[in-house]
């Protein structure tokens, strides 16, 4: 694919690829600026309904205009009918890169999920559930701004149901129990797998594991994360609330939403950040 030019970008080399397709960055000759195209799966040209669905999703996703999510530019096809959307390119680094099973600086967490909160809050405004929150889809730029990857299976709230019923969208480590099920998400989906991520840059380690799916969803349902303070002497007992309170396995007990409940009460090592957000309430400790 190296060298070829779909539409009017060039390929330049292969960044990654995953479950959702080939990622590649080529150059947008139109406007001369440097762009991440990616190749859906063949599937998705094949099956009609697929297609359909993922354009609907893309159609979705390109309507958020929001500093912390990856802006979308258009979804085509090439000559083979093979789908590909184009997105903006940043230099930098996905948060799965970045912690690599070792813990982060308490604040630089907290701060990537501040970030990632006020995205999510904008995605939600509008009725985008993401739906498949994990490291991998969180991307930091170079210039330490995050930016949420991948809507391309995100749900819209109030219209037909994109997947099919029954089918597991996401990542098993990072679903909530009732996207395991099967179960409609909402933004209670999104807050939890918030929840997993936060644990995991912590504490280095996911809060449900197992050596196979099946282990790891009986993990979710059934099972409590190991305490934080067993692993982290550091880190303040509300903020280990928050994080237990955002992976409560019943949806009822979690918080209702990011904008409104998930409040984080942490006492910061260092002056307390300049960003605001609605969901950080004023009397946070901050030291």
């Amino acid at each position: 694919m190296t060298g070829k030019t779909i539409s009017h970008y060039k390929i330049l080399e292969k960044l990654g690829e995953g479950g959702m397709g080939i990622v590649y960055l080529a150059e947008d000759t139109k406007l001369k600026r440097k762009v991440a195209l990616k190749f859906l799966p063949p599937s998705f040209s094949v099956d009609e309904e697929s297609k359909q669905r993922f354009i609907k999703e893309a159609q979705s996703a390109s309507a958020l205009d929001h500093n912390n999510i990856c802006t979308i530019f258009e979804i085509d096809e090439t000559e083979n009918k093979e789908l590909f959307i184009a997105m903006a390119y940043y230099d930098g680094e996905t948060l799965k890169e970045k912690i690599k099973n070792k813990p982060l600086n308490k604040d630089e967490a907290i701060d990537i999920i501040i970030q990632s909160a006020e995205g999510l809050i904008k995605a939600h405004e509008i009725g985008i559930i993401h739906r498949d929150i994990k490291p991998a889809n969180i991307f930091i730029s170079s210039e330490g701004v995050v930016k949420i990857l991948d809507f391309g299976i995100a749900k819209v709230s109030g219209q037909t149901q994109l997947t099919q019923k029954g089918s597991l969208i996401g990542t098993l480590a990072y679903m909530s129990p009732e996207q395991a099920s099967g179960e409609t998400a909402d933004q209670r989906t999104d807050v939890w797998s918030l929840g997993v991520v936060l644990y995991e840059m912590i504490t280095g380690q996911q809060p449900f594991k197992g050596g196979y799916d099946q282990a790891i969803i009986y993990s979710i349902f059934n099972e409590e994360p190991e305490p934080i303070q067993n692993l982290r002497k550091d880190i303040p007992a509300e903020l280990e609330q928050t994080i237990l309170k955002a992976l409560a396995k019943d949806k009822k007990a979690r918080y209702p939403s990011l904008k409104e409940s998930f409040r984080i009460y942490i006492k910061f090592t260092n002056p307390c950040p300049q960003r605001k957000v609605n969901w950080m309430i004023q009397n946070s400790y901050c030291g």
